[in-house]
């Protein structure tokens, strides 16, 4: 499986979630973003989105301990999905320049 480093392919993306998530209350999952690995991206065609996972993607839903972080960006919305207090997911959205790079990191 394909694994590569949020912090090295997507710095500034990184240090947003990181300022974004002890901005929220939320050093526990800032802590975990600097070893974060991106395994996989959305696979919808949709020209918005740039979602991708850190874990590998579920077979259905999380299932019990998920929850979902809201965070404020400046531009477009993130939304993290967590399980059992470890960031698995980051979607986000209404940002081109993180789509482009998630499509040549995941074609």
């Amino acid at each position: 499986m394909k694994t590569v480093t949020l912090a090295a392919s997507l710095p500034d993306l990184a240090q947003e979630l990181q300022r974004l998530l002890m901005a929220q209350n939320e050093p526990a999952l800032a802590a975990q973003v600097p070893d974060l690995r991106i395994v996989d991206r959305c696979p919808c065609h949709d020209d918005f989105c740039a979602k991708f996972y850190v874990q590998p993607k579920p077979e259905g839903a999380y299932g019990p301990g998920h929850f979902s972080v809201d965070l404020d960006p400046k531009k477009g919305w993130i939304v993290m999905d967590v399980v059992d207090d470890r960031i698995v997911a980051v979607e986000v959205l209404y940002r081109d320049e993180i789509r482009e790079k998630i499509h040549v990191l995941f074609p």
